[in-house]
């Protein structure tokens, strides 16, 4: 059985409209490098958009009405978007959930060190990273710093054309016998990811310190103290913007596509809703994914339902029942990434049932680990009723597995949401180099996502 390549279906009119899709997505990745980034582009988006905060509606017990298009943020690290419908929300909504943190290295709490005239950024990797894959690249500095006056300054260092960068070295070939002997999973260590963040010294009285000098730059030039870092989040993430790749730029290489093309392929369907939808429609960017959704803004915690009860109380149908049934009535797609065929490492992929770049938006009907570990597993009835929504649709797709059964595998937020009784499949776009500091997907692979999810809360 095979899927035809989604390039050779489309016009002229299509491939214009593909071009502006990539577009903007690449400037929402380059503007949305950490999950807090990408709350702020994000309402920054849905606000001109004409989506107007839930919490204000809560705090003046508003009444919310079919075709108000509101959103939620949770902690500055999560966001949820609504499109309140003609139906009761208690008939079910349609739900699209990513995440919106990706691979990274964090910056410990208690940071700075020198060593042999340079000073370093102790970290501490986040998510599933090949760690030699972070060496020897510029990195840049995403964040933020939380003063104990409640002010909070801003990070992004790294960026700009005139700003510094960052980097984690690595030995020179000639002296890296010991190195080359080792597996990958041992040649770079989580405790040699110490980011050089500076090798100038300054004069303190009689003491030359490069640390020093680092000190006196962020008080200077961010206003930043050493103390300032205990109750600091600052990301380190490579330097640089989402390129177009291939001489055919039919590719898209960047950082963070695993999850933020889903995330935004969601954003584009909701913001070309323009009509009243029949069923509510909610659009969930959740955090903590990459570290198994834990924490008050991963999807494990309760803001979800706490956001959906107070949409219902506000639309006339409170309580417990009446949410339950909402949840449980529900239908959803959890939009993540699937591992895009590799022919460079063919054996690690069982062909037949493995995503291909280009053609078109990726359904996965269980991942997990192995014996299906950790995994959703969803429902034939449901996946046939999807399958036939993408046909009416005319939206390109593929199903695929996560790789051979005993290779590996991975999960998603899908298990979680299914826990609630709703209908659950994961669905995503293909990535080559998945959770590299530079990541591959398909410019068509995109846009057959955006059109898959718009047709999902649209018609299911």
């Amino acid at each position: 059985m095979e899927h035809k390549n989604a390039w050779l279906t489309y016009d002229e009119a299509a491939l214009t409209a593909l071009e502006n899709v990539s577009a903007r997505y690449k400037a929402f990745l380059d503007a949305g490098k950490t999950e807090r980034e990408c709350v702020k582009e994000t309402i920054r988006l849905a606000e001109m958009k004409g989506y107007k905060n839930l919490q204000d509606k809560i705090d003046n017990a508003e009444e919310i009405k079919a075709g108000d298009k509101l959103y939620h943020q949770v902690m500055g690290k999560a966001i949820m978007l609504f499109i309140i419908g003609k139906a009761p929300m208690e008939k079910g909504i349609n739900i699209l959930g990513a995440h919106i943190d990706s691979p990274r290295m964090d910056v410990k709490q208690n940071p700075l060190s020198e060593e042999a005239g340079f000073a370093y950024f102790d970290t501490h990797y986040y998510g599933g990273i090949k760690k030699y894959q972070w060496v020897a690249m510029p990195l840049a500095l995403h964040g933020v710093v939380c003063k104990r006056d409640g002010s909070m300054i801003d990070v992004n260092i790294g960026e700009k054309d005139e700003d510094p960068v960052f980097c984690v070295s690595d030995i020179l070939p000639h002296l890296g016998a010991d190195q080359m002997g080792k597996k990958l999973s041992e040649a770079i260590t989580g405790e040699m990811l110490d980011v050089i963040i500076a090798g100038k010294p300054v004069k303190d009285e009689d003491k030359e310190s490069v640390k020093d000098g680092v000190l006196k730059i962020l008080k200077d030039q961010y206003g930043i103290d050493e103390e300032d870092f205990l109750s600091a989040e600052i990301e380190v993430v490579p330097a640089g913007k989402c390129r177009d790749m291939g001489f055919d730029r039919s590719m898209l290489i960047g950082y963070g596509h695993d999850d933020r093309v889903c995330a935004y392929a969601q954003l584009e369907a909701l913001f070309d809703i323009d009509e009243t939808p029949e069923k509510t429609v909610a659009c969930i960017l959740a955090d903590k994914e990459e570290i198994g959704s834990v924490g008050a803004t991963g999807m494990q915690a309760t803001y979800f339902e706490n956001a959906l009860a107070e949409m219902m109380a506000l639309h006339g149908e409170e309580g417990d029942l009446k949410l339950r049934r909402a949840l449980t009535k529900s239908k959803m797609l959890s939009c993540d990434v699937s591992a895009g065929f590799d022919p460079n490492f063919a054996g690690a992929f069982e062909k037949k049932n493995s995503a291909f770049l280009g053609n078109g938006v990726c359904f996965n009907k269980f991942t997990g680990s192995r014996g299906k570990s950790g995994s959703n597993d969803a429902n034939a009835e449901f996946l046939a009723q999807v399958f036939g929504v993408m046909d009416k649709g005319g939206v390109s797709f593929q199903t695929a597995e996560l790789g051979k059964v005993d290779q590996g595998g991975g999960g998603t937020i899908a298990y979680i949401c299914a826990l609630y009784g709703m209908e659950v499949v994961d669905s995503g776009v293909a990535v080559l180099s998945m959770h590299a500091p530079w990541e591959v997907i398909s410019k068509a692979d995109l846009y057959e996502a955006y059109k898959g999810y718009k047709a999902f809360v649209l018609g299911v």
